[in-house]
């Protein structure tokens, strides 16, 4: 056998392992981006329902800032709401310094 043919026999078996170690790696990668994709999807959902009860809660927000508006409004016990609102959060915040001290910042 002559060196020339020897050489092309080690440069098919360099080639071979080459493109076995490609498909291998492209495999691996392939996998990796399946995951990442499927990740991306259950976080796309959980954002997506965070959006959904954010929306809800706003709603309701709404409708009680509408009946403390026309409360207010209309002077219907304006000022027993208001001092009972003052003196309930005066009482949070003595019974509870240091949330009413992050609720400040």
């Amino acid at each position: 056998m002559s060196q020339l043919d020897r050489d092309r026999e080690g440069s098919s078996s360099d080639a071979s392992f080459f493109e076995r170690e490609r498909e291998r790696l492209t495999r691996e990668i392939k996998a990796d981006f399946d995951t990442v994709l499927s990740s991306t999807n259950t976080l796309n959902r959980k954002l997506e329902e965070v959006i959904g009860m954010t929306k809800e809660y706003s709603t309701i927000a709404d409708l009680w800032s509408s009946f403390y508006q026309l409360m207010r409004d209309t002077g219907t016990g304006e000022t027993d709401v208001d001092q009972e609102l003052v003196a309930e959060e005066q009482e949070q915040a003595a019974a509870n310094p240091k949330s009413s001290s992050r609720n400040g910042q």
